[in-house]
């Protein structure tokens, strides 16, 4: 009998199932092996076709030149990415934020979702102070929150989080606030504090006083403060309420050209004090060797002339606020007579719903529906360092509103059917 392969603890903590892994799983089934299910789990962006012109148009130009298809295919580029990209990112930022930021704030890596891994790991778990090892972590001001922080830490769970404070709006609606009162921060023990803003999976903007408060708190205790921005701003800016860009020597923000609609392309852009820059390029060395040429190269040259934000005001936003406000009708009118509040959707491409007197798990409602060939995500998955019990987060769903429309009605009016067979 041949003996099993022996993993060291890296290599069961991976090995094993985890939330953001069966979430790619059902991404992957839905959108390559089975176009049928309807499809309102993942965070994949909705087709625009304006927006696949408008690269298509560039890449298509670019690549005839002899010189631009070799720099972007047949060569490394220095571990810290694209010098030309970096300027131009710095240039754009620079301008946006009242900031004055160089290429060496800059540094490009194979999605964001690496960057959060490496930074993570890099700032939390074991380390040696004053001869005595202790065990720091990152600090979440508010859950929910991404479901790809969750399994990040090599060392376990590296996460602490903070209730909310929930707002009641009429009937149908809520939002969470970041509760300042009961959010303390370790001076020894906090690594940073993390907020992705608008939040996957609610939707819910950190307002300008909220950030400006966080960072303060963060400085007052001399660490950073982390913004994911995937969906924000400057870009794709996926925000449908009142907000500007934040920036600070004490903020890290890290950036995403996915939400554009080029996932495919795996480009994430960090930004920071070039000493943070300069370690994680060195980490990221080590584990990517080189990043991917073809993001940088496709959006640097719409990045110098500002057609990229202007795509993002004339055809990303637009998009999505029209779906976002179709959703929300077809939910309001198909879970009439159901208790239900949706989350006050202020960004991103996602509504999180809340049912308080849900007879079953958010996980068995996944399962019930999953079955009947509808994919969502059970809300539990989104509370990381989250230590106490909350029947509230059993009681949840995220779905995305980014496939056309025919599906994301149909999906709810299963949703519906699904809900009143429980009461």
């Amino acid at each position: 009998m041949k003996k099993p392969i022996q993993y060291s603890n890296f290599g069961r903590r991976f090995s094993q199932g985890a939330g953001i892994v069966g979430l790619m799983d059902d991404l992957g089934i839905a959108l390559n092996e089975n176009p049928e299910l309807i499809f309102m789990g993942g965070g994949n962006p909705g087709q625009i076709l304006e927006v696949e012109h408008f690269f298509q148009q560039k890449l298509i130009a670019q690549a005839q030149d002899p010189d631009w298809l070799h720099a972007c295919l047949g060569v490394y580029q220095s571990p810290q990415g694209d010098r030309d990209f970096r300027i131009s990112m710095a240039q754009m930022l620079s301008q946006l934020l009242g900031k004055s930021l160089t290429a060496e704030n800059i540094a490009i890596a194979n999605g964001s979702q690496s960057i959060f891994f490496m930074l993570f790991n890099m700032l939390a778990g074991e380390t040696q102070e004053n001869n005595q090892s202790v065990t720091r972590h990152i600090h979440l001001p508010l859950v929910p929150e991404y479901i790809g922080y969750t399994d990040a830490g090599l060392q376990g769970s590296i996460f602490k989080a903070n209730l909310p404070k929930i707002e009641v709006i009429g009937q149908n609606r809520f939002k969470y606030q970041v509760d300042f009162e009961n959010l303390h921060i370790d001076q020894n023990l906090t690594a940073a504090l993390c907020v992705s803003r608008p939040t996957n999976p609610t939707g819910n903007m950190i307002t300008d006083q909220e950030l400006i408060k966080l960072n303060e708190l963060a400085s007052t205790h001399s660490v950073p403060l982390i913004i994911d921005g995937a969906y924000g701003l400057p870009f794709p800016d996926l925000v449908f309420s009142p907000a500007s860009p934040f920036f600070s020597n004490n903020t890290i923000l890290v950036l995403s050209l996915s939400k554009l609609g080029l996932p495919g392309v795996r480009t994430g852009i960090l930004v920071a004090e070039p000493e943070i820059i300069a370690a994680f390029t060195h980490a990221n060395t080590v584990t990517s060797l080189a990043c991917g040429n073809i993001g940088p190269y496709l959006v640097r040259d719409s990045l110098k002339d500002s057609s990229l934000l202007e795509l993002c005001r004339t055809q990303i936003k637009p998009f999505y606020l029209k779906k976002m406000q179709q959703a929300l009708d077809a939910i309001d009118h198909y879970l009439e007579g159901i208790d239900y509040r949706v989350h006050q959707p202020e960004g991103a491409i996602f509504l999180w719903l809340w049912f308080p007197k849900l007879s079953i798990s958010c996980q068995k409602l996944y399962e019930r529906l999953k079955n009947r060939g509808m994919l969502i995500v059970a809300g539990h998955h989104f509370f990381p360092g989250l230590d106490i019990h909350w029947p509230h987060k059993h009681e949840c769903i995220r779905i995305s509103y980014a496939q056309p429309f025919n599906k994301v009605e149909q999906g709810i009016k299963l949703l519906a059917t699904e809900l009143k067979n429980l009461s």
